[in-house]
């Protein structure tokens, strides 16, 4: 247990923490309940807790790391656990940024239960703090619990550096330790995808020609890395030269890679340049998936060539590429009338997510559909944005008592409203006062 940290958390006060923020019903848990019994009880100081119910009230205090490291003392010194528990209250302090109070604990940690997760959540978590000189240090502590120290454990290490955009450290790692850590091209794809990620086209370029020039053969994940970077700085002609350089040389694009030009040409609105890829294909390989098709569609709606999207998205249908929520997304936000969103449901079957559903409400509310609005509004689970579209839609269409029914069950709900419904709802106060002082005049 961590010691000298504890003088900030109190047993006492988890104890009165643990039975009082769990007296709403609606939140408790079986593990919450048990620990709760235990506590109430006179010989709460001797009983052991399982680590399935220590790791469960963990993961549900997550975010008060003063709580929940209190609680994992008090239960490890009933029982000694394995290295579930130790992991989880590990990654909770690193993930509230308590670095060192992290590292007391790996250091107070039975050795025989340290496993690779728990270095990956170490590295992540310093990663992730911007504490890099710590990161290097456990890296090459993992030889003293028996894990190797090889070229694949420097790749994970490079991996949480560029994670966290710290890919200039990762490069100068990289470079530093090439007597130790041989190169590869493996390594290099992971600097070179960083600065992509970064969107830094410019250190991109040179990655990849420092890769051209080290002897490693780029591989496909390489050209891929590399056309992604060219196709976000708006280098559609390089990029396409690339892609059909790729092949020439025995690395035939993926599907991945294939979707990234097809979105490139979309974008840059070369549409039938895009269809001719995609039916190549179709034709020869590799065979498209459902991010390909959406890319078509998105672009297609978006300049209004609804025939052809809908003709992919009946290809679809008979290729078995079964289009998901965003496929109908994009229908949806062209569509035109009720009848269109009706038929659209039909075909999309169950809806997931509370963003389409919110999509057909505010269609719905837009043309004033009242049937379909009271249809969709008791098949979903109304969330702020739910209740915005109905209070905003309902006043422009000028019915405020209505606009004013959501608002009270939005605050109900203890849903905060937007400043601009603050601001409308003031609006609506007064128009309803005017009303009231015109129908008195009269």
């Amino acid at each position: 247990m961590i010691k000298g940290a504890l003088n900030l958390v109190r047993w006492s006060s988890f104890r009165t923490f643990s039975i009082l923020s769990t007296k709403n019903l609606d939140y408790c848990d079986d593990s919450v309940t048990t620990i709760q019994t235990i506590l109430k009880s006179s010989d709460y100081h001797n009983t052991p807790i399982s680590e399935n119910i220590v790791s469960d009230v963990l993961r549900r205090y997550k975010h008060e790391w003063k709580s929940s490291l209190c609680f994992f003392n008090w239960a490890s010194s009933q029982t000694v656990y394995g290295s579930q528990a130790y992991n989880k209250m590990l990654d909770i302090l690193g993930r509230m940024k308590q670095i060192e109070l992290m590292l007391q604990l790996f250091d107070e940690m039975p050795k025989q239960k340290v496993d690779r997760r728990t270095f990956e959540i170490l590295m992540n978590r310093c990663a992730g703090a911007h504490q890099i000189t710590k990161l290097n240090e456990i890296f090459y502590r993992r030889g003293d619990y028996g894990f190797p120290i090889d070229t694949e454990a420097f790749r994970q290490h490079l991996m949480y550096l560029c994670r966290y955009k710290h890919v200039e450290d990762a490069e100068t790692l990289f470079l530093q330790k090439q007597t130790e850590f041989p190169a590869d091209i493996k390594t290099w794809n992971i600097i070179l995808n960083g600065w992509c990620v970064l969107g830094n086209y410019r250190e991109s370029k040179r990655v990849w020609k420092d890769i051209l020039c080290s002897g490693c053969r780029p591989d496909l994940f390489t050209y891929g890395t590399f056309i992604n970077a060219l196709t976000k700085a708006g280098k559609l002609n390089p990029a396409l030269d690339l892609f059909d350089k790729m092949s020439k040389k025995g690395h035939h694009p993926d599907v991945v890679i294939h979707n990234c030009m097809i979105d490139a040409l979309c974008f840059k609105k070369r549409i039938p340049e895009a269809l001719r890829l995609f039916a190549e294909m179709i034709h020869h390989g590799p065979l498209p998936n459902v991010a390909t098709y959406n890319s078509l569609i998105k672009h297609l709606c978006k300049i209004g060539r609804m025939e052809k999207a809908y003709e992919l998205l009946g290809d679809m249908e008979l290729q078995k590429c079964f289009p998901n929520e965003r496929t109908y997304t994009y229908f949806l936000k062209q569509a035109k009338s009720p009848d269109e969103v009706d038929c659209l449901r039909k075909r999309m079957g169950v809806i997931d997510s509370n963003d389409t559903y919110n999509l057909i409400l505010n269609l719905y509310v837009r043309w004033n559909h009242q049937t379909g609005i009271q249809s969709i509004w008791s098949e979903m689970k109304p969330d702020r944005r739910s209740y915005i579209i109905m209070i905003h839609g309902f006043h422009s269409k000028g019915n405020l008592e209505g606009a004013c029914k959501y608002f009270c069950e939005m605050k109900a709900k203890g849903m905060l409203p937007e400043p601009r419904t603050l601001v409308l709802m003031k609006q609506v106060e007064f128009e309803q006062a005017r009303l009231e002082d015109d129908i008195k005049n009269n």
